[in-house]
């Protein structure tokens, strides 16, 4: 398989703290790959890296076959294209205006394709309103235009949705299956939010205390993920104590819902139930999701 980028045992440590702590990765040209990680998991600090931003401690990465301390590196990064935290923008300029501006630093002879640009990203008609004035989602977008003036065939975006509205969410969607898609830029992303990250990836990497869990395809990750029962009750809390009898595997979903992994008699568990003052209002059946395989892989899917 062909690989855009590649770590090996990369790790990043501050003081006695290990932030990235040898992690290895590959993403395969032509993916959208989902880093998947908490918080505080090492996911920005890995792009930092990958980025250039940052060096690594110990280990290293390879980046379109060019080693990470490869003078070449540099014009490896070329193809690259990255939104680190927050978008480099400037707030009392327009989107044309901030647009130009990155030309001017990437050194591009003329303006061509900046204006297609700002109508991919869907900020055409902002005509003379500055950036101050812009939603989120729009300084996102803008964002996105600025890392993408370079014509790079690999986009990285750290937590690109995160704070957005609902149709901020779907706009980034839209935009990052567009550029996958009639571009076939190679797109990493990392996430917390793992419901909209699984409408995207088509590769995934599990990332937990700056180690790297699993790496896993989409097609692969859907035949793993395991069926279950969301059931709904008067009180998960009782549940909670009835299923644990039964040593049967559970998730508390919120005070009324919870998914049970594995069989489950549900005439037995009902009559059990009701003893204890408890009632069954829904059953179904469901595949895992992708937020209840992350818990179980690194030793959170089960509530206490």
């Amino acid at each position: 398989m062909d690989y855009v980028l590649v770590t090996k045992e990369l790790s990043k440590q501050y003081g006695h703290s290990k932030i990235l702590n040898n992690l290895s990765m590959h993403v395969p040209k032509g993916a959208i790959y989902g880093l998947v990680g908490k918080n505080g998991a090492g996911k920005t600090t890995l792009i930092r890296c990958i980025c250039g931003l940052q060096k690594p401690t110990s280990g290293g990465y390879t980046l379109y076959a060019k080693k990470h301390f490869d003078p070449r590196i540099t014009q490896a990064r070329r193809r690259m294209g990255a939104v680190v935290e927050t978008p480099s923008i400037f707030l009392d300029m327009t989107a044309e205006e901030n647009l130009k501006q990155q030309y001017m630093i990437l050194g591009r002879p003329s303006e061509d394709g900046l204006h297609e640009l700002l109508e991919l990203v869907g900020l055409s008609d902002t005509g003379s309103k500055k950036v101050k004035n812009f939603s989120l989602g729009m300084k996102q977008r803008l964002g996105i235009a600025i890392a993408l003036a370079g014509n790079p065939d690999f986009l990285v975006l750290d937590e690109p949705v995160n704070g957005l509205d609902p149709q901020g969410v779907v706009e980034i969607r839209e935009l990052i299956l567009r550029l996958h898609e009639e571009r076939q830029i190679t797109v990493l992303i990392s996430s917390h939010i793992l419901d909209e990250l699984s409408r995207l990836a088509t590769h995934y990497g599990f990332i937990d205390r700056g180690q790297m869990v699993q790496e896993i395809s989409a097609e692969d990750l859907n035949a793993a993920c395991r069926k279950c029962t969301r059931i709904g009750v008067t009180d998960t809390g009782i549940l909670a104590r009835v299923l644990d009898e039964y040593q049967l595997e559970y998730s508390i979903l919120s005070d009324t819902e919870a998914d049970i992994f594995g069989t489950i008699g549900i005439t037995e568990l009902t009559l059990r139930l009701s003893h204890e003052n408890c009632e069954i209002t829904t059953i179904k059946e469901r595949g895992e999701q992708l937020e209840s395989y992350y818990l179980r892989l690194v030793g959170g899917g089960r509530d206490e």
